[in-house]
Formats: structure tokens, C-alpha cells, sequence
């Protein structure tokens, strides 16, 4: 008897879907768009959709060298938070976080949004103090959070060891409308949504070259054909640094593979996400079962998407000590994504030195939470040249040193 992946099963039954055929099926390319966008992961189709339904723009193509979706957005463990310390930040990730809120209605597809809140343990002092810090920055901010008590942490999450043998449970940050959602939906229902309003999402299309005249960019070369362009948007997490190195200019980003991984489904046991940032690890119950499992980035550049040894020993011996019963439990699968640093582990959202060319990257291990507002910003940006959510987020910052750092609250890789 043949088998089947869950993921071909669910293609097969999308190619079914009256409007998906045209996004799926590929089809080829034009001589000339209006804009491209390299990258058909959430942030790239975010863009597109956004593009189209705020300012009209459809004569769009979205550029991917693999399948829709098959980057980092199908491999990320799915948390949405926007409890960040610094104004820009938790700007656009509450942007997003709203956003999410709304998503199924605007785009007319399921992505199983779960508001089910999220938990940032404090296990020592000095992490205590920060969170008190970010939660007082929120309230300023208008993000809904507190700090809570381990008693309180103990009542959301009852499976929880508050007398570690290394770390206490001391209290945590809790977010209560943040949560998760389904991040292959997320994908699919924008590219339906983009496919819908005409546009062309072209997947098995590598760009090898991007094409330029007196400083602007004209288009691009691909493995099937050149492609004229009046503009362009980059949109390629990990990949950003070599795409950069075709438009003629540098990023200050590293690459480096984040980890994760997923257990054999068991009955409900949890129904919040727990986040433990002292000992590198991150956990929640999925819609089927599974425990979804992260750690943190591995500690050298890399552009692998598979998960080692030592990751699995590190990330789940810290997790048994916070959740011993977990102990008990087999792993079902684990992955790799290329994830896209930056110095001060904040997103750029950019216009570039290569005139009506944009780049959107520098997400590093939080990016499927800011897909609906970085594709907002990002649209806003190439549309009308500036966009208020990402004008901290210019490539000028390093430059003048104008540092956005989320080095603790961008999460457990950093």
C-alpha cells in the first residue's frame, strides 16, 4: 500500500479548492510586472496580499525557488506574542498580533488562530527584574501583560515543576491574547487571497541575478527566464545576504539554523505556551496532540534545515527538568530553519542602495509572529515609500547607531 505525507495529502486536497489551482499549478511567468516579490513564505504573500487590498497594486508576481511556503513559515513552532520591550517592536508585533485576530475573516480561510496565551518563565532574579521592566513598557506601550506569580503560573500551566534542580520558577510574563496559529494556513490562505486577485505566484523559480539601469532596479533572471520589474521587494529570510550580494550591497545579518522538534500526540495536557529562556527551551500542545518543541540556534553560520543530536539532548533535558512528565514521551520528528540575525536581533524593513528595491529580513527566530504586520509595513513601504511601522527599521540604523535591541526579549536563541 502506497503512503502518503500529510503535507502531499493536503496538497491533493487544495488542488481541489475552487481559486487554489491557479497558486498551485505555477504558471509561467510573464515578461514584466509591475513588482516582484522574491519569496513566497508568510512575510513575501503577506506583502502581496497587502499590496493588493490596501493600494490596488495586482500586477504582482511572487518569485519562490522552492514550494509555497517551505521555508522557515512550514518549519517554525507557531507562537504569536507582540510583548517586546522596545516602542518600535511592540509596535509592529502588536500590528500583528491584531491582525492575526482578524485573520481568518479577511482572507476567508482558516488558520486556526488560538488566543491561548503565553507564558515567559522568570527563573532567576535578574530575569524577574527584566520582565517587570518589559511588562511596565507595555502598559506604556498598550500591549496587555503582567508580570505573575508562581502560584499563578502553576494554575494556567497545572504540569509545570516550579523547584527545579537548577532554575525555580520565580514567576513569568504573561501575554493572555497571544497564542498560536496553523502556519501552513497562515501560507495557503494568503496565497489564495494574492492567486484570487490576479496574482501570479510562480513556484520552482530560482532568481539568479537581479538586474539593474542608472541605480534602479529593471528585473530579474531566473531559472526560467528574465523577468522586467518596475519594483522589487526581497523577502527571503535566511537567503537575504545572497540575494543582497546580487542587487550590489551587503546586509549585516548572519545566518544560522534554528531547531525544533514535535512528540508523539498524547491527550490534552497544557493549553498555553510556556517559553523558558534560561535554559533554552519552549513548549506547547498542538490541535493534534503533539508537544512542539524549540530550542535555540545552533552556534555557528549555517544554511541547513536538519536537526542534530545535541539540540535534542540540550532542549529536552531542560524541558524534563521544567515538565517531568514529559519524560516519558518519544519524539516524533525534528527539523532545522535558516534564520536571519541581525546585531541588535531587530527586523529590517528597508529601502535598499539599489533604487526601487526593498528588503524585508532580520526576523531571526521570531518571524511567523509579525507575518500579517510586516507584510502591512512592508507593503505600506513599497507603495508609498515610508510606512510609520518600519521606519525604525531601516538599513540606516547601523550605520548611525540608532540600535533596536531586543537581545532578551526577542527570545530563546538569542
Amino acid at each position: 500500500m502506497q503512503r502518503y505525507s500529510a503535507f502531499a495529502i493536503a496538497r491533493e486536497a487544495l488542488r481541489h479548492h475552487t481559486g487554489w489551482q491557479r497558486a498551485w499549478r505555477s504558471p509561467e511567468p510573464k515578461r514584466r510586472y509591475d513588482t516582484i516579490i522574491i519569496g513566497a513564505g508568510g512575510h513575501g504573500l503577506a506583502t502581496a496580499y497587502w499590496l493588493g487590498k490596501l493600494y490596488g497594486i495586482r500586477d504582482v508576481a511572487v518569485i519562490e525557488k522552492g514550494w509555497l511556503g517551505g521555508g522557515n513559515t512550514g518549519r517554525n513552532t507557531t507562537i504569536i506574542r507582540s510583548n517586546y520591550l522596545q516602542d518600535p517592536s511592540a509596535a509592529i508585533y502588536e500590528k500583528s498580533r491584531s491582525l492575526y485576530e482578524t485573520m481568518s475573516q479577511d482572507i476567508n480561510y482558516n488558520v486556526m488562530f488560538s488566543p491561548r496565551g503565553v507564558l515567559m518563565l522568570a527563573q532567576t532574579e535578574a530575569e524577574a527584574r527584566g520582565y517587570r521592566r518589559t511588562a511596565h513598557a507595555n502598559a506604556l506601550q498598550g500591549v496587555e501583560t503582567e508580570f505573575v506569580s508562581p502560584w499563578r503560573v502553576k494554575q494556567l500551566c497545572p504540569i509545570i515543576s516550579l523547584e527545579g534542580p537548577r532554575y525555580p520558577v520565580l514567576g513569568a510574563l504573561w501575554q493572555p491574547r497571544a497564542g498560536t496559529a496553523r502556519h501552513d494556513a497562515v501560507a495557503w490562505g494568503y496565497a489564495r487571497a494574492c492567486s484570487d486577485m490576479g496574482m501570479d505566484i510562480i513556484q520552482k523559480c530560482e532568481v539568479t541575478g537581479i538586474r539593474s539601469e542608472g541605480g534602479q532596479v529593471t528585473g530579474v533572471s531566473t531559472t526560467r527566464g528574465e523577468i522586467e520589474c518596475d519594483r522589487l521587494g526581497i523577502v527571503v529570510a535566511g537567503h537575504s545576504g545572497a540575494l543582497a550580494d546580487m542587487a550590489g550591497f551587503r546586509l549585516p545579518i548572519e545566518s544560522v539554523a534554528l531547531q525544533a522538534l514535535v512528540s508523539e500526540p498524547i491527550k490534552p495536557a497544557m493549553d498555553v505556551v510556556v517559553m523558558a529562556n534560561t535554559v533554552h527551551g519552549y513548549m506547547s500542545q498542538s490541535d493534534k496532540g503533539e508537544m512542539v518543541i524549540g530550542g535555540g540556534a545552533d552556534g555557528y553560520n549555517n544554511y541547513t534545515q536538519r536537526g542534530s543530536f545535541h539540540h535534542i539532548e540540550e532542549t529536552v533535558r531542560a524541558l524534563v527538568e521544567t515538565f517531568p512528565m514529559i519524560s516519558r514521551l518519544k519524539m516524533l520528528r525534528q527539523w532545522g530553519g535558516i534564520v536571519d540575525m541581525t546585531g541588535d536581533r531587530s527586523p529590517i524593513i528597508s529601502k535598499t542602495p539599489l533604487g526601487n528595491c526593498f528588503i524585508n529580513c532580520g526576523w531571526g527566530t521570531g518571524g511567523f509572529k509579525a507575518v500579517p504586520g510586516s507584510g502591512w509595513a512592508m507593503a505600506e513601504l513599497m507603495a508609498k515609500g515610508q510606512s510609520p511601522l518600519a521606519e525604525a527599521f531601516t538599513l540606516d540604523r547601523f550605520r548611525e547607531g540608532r540600535f533596536i535591541d531586543e537581545s532578551v526579549a526577542a527570545g530563546v536563541a538569542h
